[in-house]
């Protein structure tokens, strides 16, 4: 190669990498994070579900029909309804986390979702803020606690085989919350607020048994 050749081929080079500068293009394409979840965040998430089911399934499983239904005011939910809101929420915050993957890659989630992980499992588990609860997962009472347990096992196994087996880019697709405080969340925002929901609301049901009326 002539001295003339390699000037020409450094000239063209400097040309472009100056052309993309100037149109805020890089010149080299940069890597962003891995939207998969890590190993030790995969460990989380399944740990998070193995504890709300048991301290879920332990505050329902031997409640008399009484205690079930026992409402501490007429505006309160009865356990079994707090329950009923549980299993009613999980089916939809999974159909959540399968409609956010059926969609295509969101090309700016690390901007869109950054932080709401973290927020989530700040506010969720603490009972920071209340809101009222869509229609579609208000309970109805019209299910018996064995149908409600019923209804948990089955909707739980499946989320937690999912999140065993996951290898899928979950932080890359993304669906709009309704409520404007969370906004976009990332399929791995749904999938964790599903056992973090379940915290949340293990604790109503604990503050309803322990309302003096409740039947001993």
């Amino acid at each position: 190669m002539t001295n003339t050749t390699k000037m020409k081929k450094s000239s063209l080079c400097f040309i472009v990498v100056v052309f993309l500068t100037a149109i805020n293009v890089p010149a080299q394409t940069t890597m962003t994070k891995d939207p998969r979840m890590t190993a030790e965040e995969k460990a989380r998430v399944i740990k998070w579900l193995i504890d709300s089911e048991k301290e879920y399934l332990a505050a329902i499983e031997n409640l008399t029909p009484a205690q079930w239904s026992y409402r501490s005011s007429p505006f309160r939910w009865s356990v079994g309804e707090v329950a009923e809101h549980i299993v009613l929420t999980e089916m939809a915050l999974f159909a959540a986390v399968e409609r956010a993957l059926a969609s295509p890659a969101n090309p700016d989630w690390e901007a869109k979702t950054a932080g709401k992980a973290q927020f989530i499992e700040r506010v969720m588990p603490t009972r920071t803020g209340r809101a009222q609860a869509p229609i579609e997962i208000r309970p109805t009472g019209k299910l018996t606690r064995d149908e409600v347990i019923k209804k948990f096992r089955e909707m739980r196994a499946k989320v937690t085989a999912f999140t065993e087996k996951t290898d899928l880019p979950l932080k890359a697709h993304t669906l709009d919350h309704p409520f404007p405080v969370f906004s976009t969340l990332s399929a791995y925002d749904w999938l964790i607020y599903i056992p973090l929901h379940t915290m949340r609301h293990n604790k109503q049901m604990a503050e309803v048994k322990s309302s003096a009326g409740y039947p001993r």
